[in-house]
């Protein structure tokens, strides 16, 4: 990050994305062991996960159609509904261990690859090691960030589930209900979409300040007022990304038929999955740099590299003096 603060509240759009792709650029070796360290792992969970639900839910699907065509009451139909049980248990059992093992991956990726680039921003030597002795202080910050980010969710869908349950016994499925419900789905997208772009703020200030949790979430808020438009572009164009990546692996592995397709597919999906959300923690960190250029709060780089330096095994989060208001002229 060669630009002066100053510049940075300036990019656009493609100004982000190329800051970003510069930075990753110029620090090859240290952000591919990051990569497949962190990165890695957690595009293979994630990979797995898909395949593996697919197997567990089509015998759910095959038992349950079985069951429906047996007598009830028989001794094969008691068999098969004892059976349907323990494939549901497994099911969510198995989703309950791919969030604990995708949520801790993702967060050791994004604290190794914020405090990577905090390190390139003040141009300090950094190596692979010190990264990953970093990693473990910073990522229980961001467990609590992430915690505040649940509970903000889940009343977020419970507000909404309210909304819908008032749709259907109030207004109903005619044309006008119709309307009203495609508008209300249009907002909810909306407002989801606002949360988790303020969750992904969030989880840099948790790095890079003192701030985490819910203050975290409140200080991004503020931050990203006045690059909503261009953060909400890049966060869609990343999860269309995402969400091609996932549908070509569905389509081309899971139910895909010849083997040596699948295998070329699969190895396909699996690196650009890599390289996508490794773009999207760097991003996530440029947008935050500009973000703090974009409000006039200057960030002190020699107190920024002070509480970087991690030379005694101890990590010390930066104090809001250093790097939350300090205006510059304009």
């Amino acid at each position: 990050m060669d630009r002066e603060q100053e510049e940075l509240q300036f990019l656009g759009f493609f100004g982000i994305l190329n800051e970003s792709f510069a930075i990753l650029s110029s620090r090859r070796k240290i952000f591919g062991q990051i990569a497949l360290s962190t990165i890695l792992p957690l595009s293979f969970v994630f990979l797995a996960h898909i395949q593996i639900s697919e197997l567990l839910f089509g015998h759910i699907l095959h038992d349950e159609y079985a069951l429906d065509r047996t007598q009830v009451g028989t001794p094969n139909y008691q068999k098969l509904s004892d059976m349907l049980s323990s494939e549901w248990l497994t099911f969510w059992l198995f989703k309950l261990v791919y969030f604990i093992f995708s949520l801790i991956l993702s967060l050791l990726s994004t604290s190794a690859v914020v405090y990577t680039i905090a390190c390139v921003y003040t141009a300090k030597e950094i190596s692979f090691k010190k990264v990953m002795s970093v990693v473990p202080r910073v990522w229980k910050r961001l467990m609590l960030t992430f915690l505040w980010n649940f509970i903000i969710v889940f009343i977020y869908n419970v507000g909404f589930a309210l909304v819908l349950i008032f749709w259907v016994f109030l207004i109903g499925p005619s044309t006008f209900g119709i309307l009203v419900g495609v508008v209300v789905l249009f907002l909810y997208f909306l407002g989801f979409v606002y949360i988790s772009l303020i969750w992904r703020l969030a989880s840099v200030v948790s790095v890079l300040e003192d701030a985490y949790g819910i203050e975290a979430m409140i200080k991004s808020k503020d931050l990203i007022k006045g690059k909503m438009t261009v953060a909400f572009a890049i966060f869609m164009l990343l999860g269309l990304c995402f969400w091609g990546i996932q549908m070509a692996y569905e389509k081309n592995v899971v139910f895909g038929d010849w083997v040596w397709n699948r295998i070329v597919f699969g190895i396909i999906c699996f690196n650009l999955l890599v390289i996508l959300i490794l773009l999207g923690l760097t991003i996530d960190t440029v947008i935050y740099f500009v973000c703090k250029s974009y409000h006039h709060e200057n960030i002190d780089k020699s107190a920024l590299a002070d509480h970087l330096e991690v030379y005694l095994g101890d990590y010390v989060p930066l104090k809001s003096k250093d790097v939350q208001l300090e205006q510059f002229a304009v």
